[in-house]
């Protein structure tokens, strides 16, 4: 990918991060961060909170970017280790399948202290599992059958470790948070995954339009020297 072309793909992802974050924390952390200020006219205070939504937002893409990146990384490193793609995606679904064991088991079932919190993490999982899929799928139907698996196991695993930090903290009113830093890791992540391809072959071309330009130029030069 070419500079400008990684550029792009950085800014747009900053922005899905950054505009889905600012939006959906004002309805899910209205009455924490936003309705003191609503309800005193404090409207500096009230555009402070959402900046600062926003830039949480940008916090988040940035981490979703470099998931993205090491999972580039790594996801080469199995297929070279375990010699072939069939085999590395039966360790992928392994993988995953501990993943959503550990996420019932060790983060949502000790927080899950009301009937409430039980629904709310049983639709957050589903929420991630099913994103997980159509994207997996989309993929998949944009480029390879195989890339099914893998595409899954990006959106399940590498977002559950961008969405960990949060899920680790053990304080009051933090559902609120583990709701909202979701949909921006999963809205990155999908754009990541799906964008990618687009911005490669945007790179390829213009690749091959500045060497045609280098060609011609070398191809004036030459004839001017002929002269």
């Amino acid at each position: 990918m070419t500079i400008r072309n990684w550029f792009k793909f950085f800014l747009n992802s900053m922005i899905i991060g950054g505009l889905i974050t600012g939006v959906l924390g004002l309805f899910i952390r209205w009455d924490d961060a936003f309705a003191k200020y609503f309800e005193a006219g404090q409207w500096s205070e009230f555009i402070a909170a959402f900046v600062f939504m926003v830039v949480m937002g940008f916090t988040i893409s940035v981490i979703a970017q470099m998931g993205f990146f090491a999972y580039l990384t790594i996801h080469q490193m199995g297929v070279n280790i375990f010699r072939t793609l069939t085999l590395w995606n039966w360790v992928q679904l392994l993988i995953i399948a501990f993943v959503i064991f550990d996420l019932i088991m060790f983060r949502f079932r000790p927080n899950a202290e009301t009937t409430g919190q039980v629904w709310l993490y049983g639709i957050l999982l589903a929420i991630l599992i099913i994103t997980a899929l159509v994207v997996g799928i989309i993929k998949a139907n944009k480029t390879k059958k195989h890339a099914l698996i893998s595409a899954v196991f990006f959106m399940i695993v590498v977002s559950t470790l961008e969405w960990l930090p949060v899920l680790m903290v053990n304080a009051d009113k933090v559902d609120s948070w583990v709701t909202l830093l979701l949909f921006p890791i999963l809205a990155v992540n999908a754009y990541q995954l799906l964008a990618l391809p687009k911005y490669n072959a945007k790179s390829d071309e213009d690749r091959l339009k500045l060497e045609a330009r280098r060609k011609a130029r070398r191809e004036a030069a030459t004839a001017v020297k002929g002269k």
